[in-house]
């Protein structure tokens, strides 16, 4: 198993803020997280998924917003 990113581990890998990435929770857009009672973790997987799923290869390509 790996190890869990706090919010703000997963926000500085991504260089958002941590209000970003709560919004991006509640919209549904970000990545993958782990409810764990009231704290949030992030899988670096599925940070890394997320991010993957996020390259284009133009500005005229459309994203997944």
């Amino acid at each position: 198993m790996q190890p869990l990113l706090t919010q703000r581990q997963a926000a500085a890998l991504l260089c958002l803020s941590e209000r970003t990435l709560e919004r991006f929770r509640v919209s549904g857009v970000g990545p993958k997280f782990v409810r764990m009672g009231k704290s949030v973790r992030y899988r670096l997987s599925d940070v890394e998924a997320w991010i993957a799923s996020r390259v284009v290869g133009s500005t005229s390509e459309q994203t997944a917003a």
